[in-house]
């Protein structure tokens, strides 16, 4: 029973991916943008999607299931500064999309005031390719963790059935039947949570006892977080800061803002914006309470991985079918940004790192396109198989190269600052030096590594522009 409703799920999805064929213009342009047609809604719940993946479900989770109340600092922090982001980026990206006639975040970072180098976009193009490709297999091994506890499967073959899906449908339709997916598994993945949430309440005898339990963990509703390098509120106003910037940092993900990218008309642009807040916002509240039921249904705390508290917990409370539905809306979460970042990757590689030469026939590019799609697909299957870090780890390394790397630019680019090609390598590259070395020195206990990368990048970006206007100024 568990199989099959988990099959019927798959089966839904791949479906609905593969229908998206039907109304394919059979362009790159509509193979990778959906010829910039998309509705609001289906932008803001597919962002949304993408956003959540399995960091959400198994990430998250595992991490609010050891911190306790603690945790709400970390979707406080992300939430703010992802919406301070898109007041003025995600917009103002679509219109430059559109007026440069671009298909790729990076090649719109790159042409935004006409001043682009073919060697800045490839440099974009390959940092951008290594770690959405790390990202990528991390969603894969989130989906095949899943697997494994409530199906028993090998992890190889949990990752091999995702890649193999998704590479189905995105090579049918591109980022329509990615978007059209997303939205399915959106309202599969918030309806698994809500009964996951009912069912562990009612479990522990109601909201009262549930909290009257938690109490007795010592600090567990505390909301001071219990692992901060720097103790006290200032070691917490760090904690919030880094966690702001890294929701700051989603401006920098080409597979989040590709989904703006691909709407059908900018003044539609606050509706797309109401969906994705507010699944957002219900669907974290949610997670974060799960995590914490979970401490309590599963009080033994080293008897297994936190990662894989929210699939024991199903397994524990549901019956075999809703265990399915719960498999299903982890497996969707990880697939719904799997298929992004492939996406993302395929662009880069085809139309940044290996731009198709204008003697190929449109046919020509959608062939290149898609085959540069099943390379990407079989190239992130083979790291997760390779993998050895945890999903929390290996995201938050991706997530914070690549926001470090693209967010300050695209910020200065949005505010109508335009910096020479030299100024925007030397930001990407001090940006992504900064982040990597605070890394590398174990530094980000302190704070996120993404607050030194980005402010890295725009004392950069400062430093350059006064240096160039000052050597203006004395030549004139």
């Amino acid at each position: 029973m568990l199989l099959a409703s988990f099959i019927a799920f798959l089966l839904m999805f791949a479906c609905i991916g593969l229908a998206s064929a039907r109304v394919s213009k059979g362009s790159v342009g509509d193979y990778y943008l959906a010829s910039r047609s998309v509705k609001a809604w289906l932008v803001g719940l597919s962002a949304v999607a993408t956003n959540n993946s399995g960091y959400m479900f198994i990430g998250v989770i595992g991490y609010t299931y050891v911190e306790g109340l603690a945790s709400v600092w970390l979707m406080t922090g992300w939430l703010v500064g992802d919406f301070v982001g898109s007041t003025f980026a995600h917009n103002r990206l679509r219109g430059a999309a559109k007026a440069n006639g671009d298909v790729s975040y990076i090649s719109v970072l790159n042409n935004w005031n006409g001043q682009g180098a073919p060697y800045l976009q490839r440099l974009m193009g390959l940092l951008a390719l290594t770690f959405l490709l790390a990202y990528a297999s991390a969603q894969l091994v989130a989906g095949s963790k899943a697997l494994f506890v409530l199906l028993d499967w090998p992890t190889y073959l949990g990752a091999t059935v995702g890649a193999v899906i998704i590479m189905g449908y995105c090579l049918a339709g591109g980022i329509r039947a990615s978007i059209w997916t997303d939205a399915a598994q959106s309202f599969v993945m918030i309806l698994a949570m809500s009964i996951l949430l009912v069912v562990a309440v009612a479990s522990v005898g109601g909201v009262g006892d549930a909290i009257a339990k938690m109490d007795a963990i010592p600090y567990y509703l505390s909301v001071m977080p219990q692992d901060l390098a720097v103790p006290g509120w200032g070691g917490l106003g760090l904690f919030v800061l880094g966690w702001f910037v890294a929701g700051l940092s989603v401006i920098g993900q080409p597979h989040i803002m590709v989904r703006f990218m691909a709407l059908e008309d900018t003044r539609r642009y606050n509706v797309a914006r109401c969906w994705y807040y507010s699944w957002f916002t219900i669907f974290y509240c949610m997670a974060t309470a799960v995590g914490m039921l979970a401490r309590i249904l599963l009080p033994d705390v080293d008897a297994f991985d936190a990662e894989l508290a929210l699939p024991t917990l199903a397994l524990k409370m549901l019956p075999t079918v809703l265990v399915g539905l719960i498999l299903a809306g982890i497996f969707a979460a990880t697939m719904s940004t799997a298929d992004s970042l492939v996406l993302s990757c395929s662009s880069t590689l085809s139309h940044d790192i290996f731009p198709a030469s204008d003697k190929f026939t449109p046919k020509q590019k959608l062939i290149i396109a898609k085959l540069a799609t099943v390379t990407i697909a079989v190239a992130a299957l083979v790291w997760a198989l390779t993998n050895k870090q945890s999903v929390f780890g290996l995201v938050l390394m991706a997530w914070s190269t690549l926001g470090s790397a693209f967010a300050p630019l695209l910020i200065v680019l949005a505010f109508g600052a335009k910096p020479l090609a030299s100024t925007r390598a030397a930001m990407i590259a001090s940006g992504v030096a900064a982040c990597l070395l605070w890394r590398y020195f174990g530094l980000q206990g302190a704070i996120f590594e993404g607050v030194a990368g980005i402010s890295a990048a725009l004392i950069i970006f400062l430093v350059h522009t006064y240096i160039i206007r000052r050597a203006a100024a004395k030549a004139a």
